[in-house]
């Protein structure tokens, strides 16, 4: 194989890789890289309005309860990504999270969970095929819901 045709193979493997990982359904290479710089300045927003968010609750002359999870809900091009976060570990409340899930018909795709100083839940989900066109305050409301119905049935079986 001669070297300009092994280079231009593995260019276009890049480019494939590049589309896939953008989700673009672009066909041409410019295309691609236009798709790519898209997704790339959507990230740069997300990072931001994060940053924001999290400076935000930071700055709140209020003092942070580290037993009050943060649920925030973001909408993906198909389905949502789920964030649940709080200070301290939070025994059972991952079970009351994923019956929320199944309760209003989200299968989850993908998820990462740490429970060991504090409780941290990331996970990616879409809804059922017979699931009625849900959005992100729905997700938050189900979720922050099943939080607090098990935060109050754990006060309850502590007294």
């Amino acid at each position: 194989m001669d070297p300009r045709e092994k280079k231009r193979g593995s260019l276009k493997e890049k480019f494939q890789l590049l589309r896939s990982i953008t989700n673009s359904h672009a066909e041409n290479d410019t295309s691609i890289i236009m798709d790519a710089s898209k997704y790339i300045k959507k990230l740069k927003k997300k990072v931001e309005r994060f940053k924001g968010d999290t400076t935000a609750g930071q700055s709140s002359s209020e003092p942070t309860d580290p037993t009050i999870p943060m649920v925030t809900v973001e909408t993906l091009e198909k389905g949502f990504m789920i964030n649940v976060l709080a200070g301290k570990n939070q025994p059972g409340m991952l079970v009351s999270v994923l019956e929320a899930f199944e309760d209003i018909g989200l299968n989850v795709l993908d998820a990462r969970v740490s429970c060991t100083d504090s409780f941290s839940l990331h996970a990616t989900g879409v809804e059922n095929e017979d699931g009625e066109g849900m959005d992100s305050e729905a997700v938050k409301q189900a979720v922050t819901d099943a939080i607090r119905s098990w935060s109050e049935s754990n006060d309850l079986q502590i007294s």
